[in-house]
């Protein structure tokens, strides 16, 4: 585990008092003296019954050792007056209780708890020094294994991607009224790891006043900020982080931490050459009839199936016939063929420029899960024996499993783009980041392939999100520029 310092405030005292250290605290009754520096403090709070279950502190020593602290309900009100986060306080008296195993946000065995008989006071003039704060960082590596847990609360830090639905080109618009009435603000964040290689995105729901508190600090910033640094969240399935009632909010200049990763950041974004096109590039020169761009993952989008059933020869849409299932292809028009689940993915992504909505068809979708649909589709209905033929299978977790994962695409546009408003780009390929450009001719044996495919499946994509919202969210208010595919059925043998 990572632990990061931050400044230190430097006092001086000719006091030759003794206190204990916070490596010495044990389980059970104590006499003894304690000297800390108070960094945040909490209330905690039944999550169902909402009743107050005591207050919470986050206490630092001087020797850089952190620990939990705890004063129950009926004691706040002797000691709250007195405590400001920051301050440096000698208690004495307390009780050793062991820490708790859930939502934990320090890793010491024991938390300090205030008795009967505690006393505390603030120390205006010490001769040591104590740290301002600590953070516990992780990879987002640590973040997955402790999806769901309940456990250690980390802290992140990264650069934003988007706000609220919104990319940092310009500096976004808050909707203070939406984010009062849903009670959250949902920030994509990045992290660079080493040799600033980029980490998956992760989606980050700030909650309440930990919203509030964004959304103060982010409007006060007199340049749009970039690096942010949320403490303890709480870590839910596909790379969510949640706030709680402990959680802080920093930004750029704030503390140390953020200040170091501004620096990295920047000298990454300098060093690193884009060699694709962004996605308003794509949009931009849509006479082209091939392109290749880099761009995020920010959702599977549900509501519309994630394939087809085709034909097994030319994996053009297969429609059912009286007894069997025909090829819509005129150029095939294979009767009683075999149904052959299709991909046919809508994902919506982004990246430093536009956000849009690709389709992932046949040979990109496997590329990019390493699973053929049918495979899927198989396995799914071998594991749901009673489910009729007819049942339409939900999104596969290894589709799922793409959100957040930055790619190279290889894209098509066809004449639907200029009909309308309508800008269709479909997935011909998925690229290897560090993999030079395909060659001409491959990309036009790859455009051709899918070509007949994505026109009979009725798949040519959806037009690029144009409200602030996320994109996930909105995907009802938007409708694809093709026809609609059907609902996708388990694929029948033709007789």
């Amino acid at each position: 585990m990572a632990m990061k310092r931050n400044g230190k405030s430097h006092v001086s005292s000719d006091s030759d008092e003794q206190f204990m250290s916070f490596k010495d605290v044990s389980l059970g009754p104590h006499e003894a003296q304690l000297r800390f520096r108070l960094i945040h403090f909490w209330e905690a709070r039944n999550p169902v019954k909402k009743t107050l279950i005591g207050l919470e502190m986050l206490l630092i020593d001087e020797q850089g050792t952190v620990i939990q602290g705890f004063i129950p309900p009926g004691r706040i009100k002797k000691y709250l007056p007195d405590m400001k986060r920051g301050s440096v306080y000698k208690l004495i008296n307390f009780y050793g209780s062991k820490n708790k195993p859930m939502y934990r946000v320090a890793d010491h065995l024991a938390t300090v708890s205030f008795t009967w008989n505690s006393e505390i006071s603030a120390l205006h003039e010490i001769p040591i020094s104590i740290d301002e704060d600590r953070f516990r960082f992780h990879s987002h590596e640590d973040f997955e294994t402790n999806c769901d847990l309940k456990g250690d609360l980390y802290d992140v830090v990264g650069h934003m991607k988007l706000v609220d639905g919104q990319t940092l080109i310009e500096r976004p618009i808050i909707d203070d009224v939406k984010i009062a009435t849903t009670r959250h603000i949902m920030i994509h964040v990045q992290s660079l790891e080493v040799y600033f290689c980029s980490g998956p995105v992760m989606k980050l729901y700030l909650w309440d006043q930990t919203a509030t508190d964004f959304i103060k600090k982010f409007n006060s910033c007199e340049n749009t900020p970039t690096v942010l640094l949320v403490t303890t969240v709480n870590t839910k399935r596909t790379l969510a982080l949640a706030s709680m009632s402990s959680t802080r909010v920093f930004m750029d200049n704030d503390v140390q931490p953020t200040r170091n990763y501004l620096t990295w950041y920047v000298s990454a974004d300098v060093i690193t050459k884009r060699e694709t096109l962004t996605i308003a590039d794509i949009f931009s020169y849509m006479s082209q009839e091939s392109a290749k761009c880099t761009a995020t993952i920010d959702d599977v989008v549900h509501g519309s199936s994630w394939y087809y059933i085709g034909c097994s020869e030319c994996h053009s849409k297969a429609t059912k016939g009286t007894n069997s299932l025909i090829c819509t292809n005129a150029k095939c028009a294979k009767v009683n063929t075999t149904g052959v689940a299709q991909y046919r993915a809508k994902i919506s992504v982004y990246d430093n420029t536009e956000q849009a909505f690709f389709v992932l068809l046949g040979d990109a979708g496997r590329e990019l899960t390493g699973r053929h649909a049918s495979e899927l589709v198989s396995n799914y209905f071998k594991a749901n024996k009673s489910e009729g033929a007819d049942h339409e299978v939900p999104i596969p977790e290894t589709l799922i499993s793409i959100i957040g994962q930055t790619h190279k695409f290889c894209v098509k546009v066809t004449d639907h783009n200029f009909s309308g408003n309508t800008r269709a780009v479909t997935v011909t390929k998925i690229l290897p980041l560090d993999t030079p450009p395909p060659t001409e001719a491959s990309v036009g044996n790859d455009i051709g392939a899918t070509s007949e495919e994505s026109k009979q499946s009725g798949n040519d994509v959806c037009e690029p999100p144009t409200s602030r919202g996320d994109p996930a969210d909105e995907d009802s208010k938007r409708t694809c520029g093709s026809a609609d595919p059907g609902t996708a059925k388990r694929p029948r043998c033709g007789n």
